[in-house]
């Protein structure tokens, strides 16, 4: 892949879940055991009722909030606040994804459909603290999720970035449909490629990936 695909970037846009670590940390199977549970809770629903639900709003709706939201005005403060009172210590710290990341000329930014408090517990156990410009979490999007464009929008004019000067990794495809529709340069990070039109590379090792592309 040619390093100078990546020579125009000036910002640096990163997903946090599944992509700034890898899936088998296993960090989220505890936030799908806790969302599960909260739907359980809200709706009044057995545990395989809620799971199907859930599923459901997550490929109907992008996040199992936004349908909880849409559908059942659930407010969005208590649920994330419970969904995220995890153990952070199955992550471990990564040295080398972390001289990657400071490598990158430009600026640097996390962009996740969690929030920005969770996004700093992952970034500080995986040792990634204090490399980037800003974290955005979904309240910045007037918690609308990824993949609706708007709040892709809402995010970008927060930052005040350049789509057509930045580039996004991102582990579930269909969010960097909109990146690419405004400009970005899209990077699939999962260990099996989903080929689209929308998604101009792929890699399952993001360290490696940094490292070709900044030489």
């Amino acid at each position: 892949m040619p390093a100078h695909l990546f020579d125009h970037v000036a910002t640096w846009v990163f997903d946090l879940d599944h992509t700034l670590y890898p899936p088998e940390m296993a960090l989220f199977d505890q936030i799908n055991i806790r969302m599960t549970d909260y739907v359980m809770e809200a709706l009044g629903l057995e545990r395989a009722e809620a799971d199907r639900l859930r599923d459901r709003y997550w490929r109907d709706h992008g996040t199992t909030l936004t349908g909880l939201m849409d559908n059942h005005g659930v407010d969005p403060g208590p649920y994330l606040s419970d969904v995220h009172e995890i153990d952070f210590s199955v992550l471990d710290p990564d040295p080398a994804l972390a001289d990657r990341i400071r490598a990158l000329p430009g600026r640097r930014i996390v962009y996740t459909n969690g929030t920005a408090p969770y996004a700093e517990n992952v970034l500080a156990a995986r040792g990634l603290e204090g490399l980037f410009d800003a974290i955005y979490g979904v309240e910045h999007a007037g918690f609308r999720p990824k993949p609706e464009a708007r709040a892709f929008a809402a995010v970008f004019a927060r930052d005040g970035l350049e789509p057509t000067r930045a580039a996004m990794f991102e582990d579930d495809p269909r969010n960097l449909a909109a990146p690419h529709a405004m400009g970005l340069r899209t990077v699939h990070v999962a260990p099996t490629p989903a080929p689209a039109a929308h998604i101009h590379h792929h890699t399952d090792d993001l360290t490696d990936f940094l490292t070709r592309i900044t030489r």
